[in-house]
């Protein structure tokens, strides 16, 4: 994971900066529109401020923690001491702005992954088990459509067809859990459960795949042939085998469902990591769009690794020497 993590940590830095246009200039504008001040400021004035004026080595340098820096009294102050930097446009740390937004995204990410389960699980092992019938063709067709259809679409007809039929559209102002507990969770119900149907399609076709595989196996043969109860043979026998393929895939899943709560955020006005991140992109705010894409590079690693950790609970043949 270390090396994993020093690549990504260059990637993330170099990467937003190859993003077409100069956040120094927008800023200038900005200024200017609202109080003047922009033409009394000159672009070379903010990026020596902003430390924008120093070679990429040096500026990444500070950024990782590696060369002192001197907006903090010459102390070493970065990733590697676990400081993100600051907003460029906020002046505010990019950890307080991660941790602000962060429950909102972690509340929508767990509706969508409790929504895609539900639908999956019992959908796939119906399909397997009753291969080749209407259900089936059902079930799968289903699947598809959900894999097929854009999340950001379906996000926008599910706004717009009610507003224009029955004259209603859900809530696009934010209400927080502890203000109105009710009110939140409907909030986020339909965004948790588009995410949660988009993710349910591959879920399910991986589900059903694995489940018709180990029900032809030998093992599962002979419990049938000692007469065990189908609901017996299919929780005991054939489901902890079956879903070891799929527990790598459900943590695979993490960069979609950070990928689409970008989405989802954004069309349905909700301040968590991805609005944030979609914020700072159009605005070119570099230690944000870095900051958070290394979080969740390494949220990503971590839950790879946790569910290779799995395994050998999961199946006792393998072990980790």
């Amino acid at each position: 994971m270390i090396p994993t993590l020093f690549l990504i940590t260059v990637l993330v830095f170099l990467l937003v900066r190859f993003i077409p246009g100069d956040v120094i200039d927008m800023m200038l504008a900005q200024m200017s529109e609202q109080s003047g001040m922009g033409a009394e400021l000159t672009a070379d004035f903010l990026r020596e401020a902003m430390g924008l004026d120093q070679p990429i080595l040096t500026q990444y340098g500070r950024w990782m923690g590696f060369i002192p820096n001197a907006d903090v009294d010459g102390e070493f102050k970065g990733v590697v001491q676990g400081y993100l930097g600051e907003s460029l446009w906020k002046n505010k740390p990019v950890g307080t702005e991660l941790l602000e937004r962060l429950p909102v995204s972690v509340e929508l990410g767990l509706i969508s992954m409790i929504t895609g389960w539900l639908l999956a699980m019992p959908i796939g092992i119906y399909s397997a088990l009753r291969q080749d019938t209407a259900l089936d063709y059902i079930g799968r067709s289903f699947a598809i459509i959900m894999l097929s259809v854009p999340g950001f679409w379906l996000a926008t007809m599910v706004i717009v067809y009610p507003s224009i039929l029955w004259g209603w559209t859900p809530s696009l102002e934010y209400l927080p859990l502890i203000k109105n507990p009710g009110g939140n969770l409907l909030q986020f119900l339909l965004p948790g459960f588009l995410m949660g149907t988009q993710m349910s399609g591959s879920l399910m076709r991986m589900i059903r795949t694995m489940v018709l595989e180990v029900m032809r196996q030998d093992y599962i043969r002979t419990a049938w042939s000692k007469g065990l109860a189908e609901r017996t043979i299919i929780i005991r026998h054939a489901l902890k085998n079956a879903l070891m393929p799929v527990v790598t895939i459900a943590g695979m899943m993490l960069p979609m469902l950070i990928a689409g709560s970008v989405i989802m955020e954004q069309i349905f006005c909700l301040p968590g990591v991805g609005r944030l991140t979609f914020e700072a992109l159009v605005q070119r705010d570099y230690p944000i769009i870095s900051g958070i894409n290394l979080v969740m590079a390494t949220t990503v690693l971590i839950m790879n690794l946790v569910v290779d950790i799995t395994y050998a609970w999961m199946d006792p043949r393998v072990q980790y020497r």
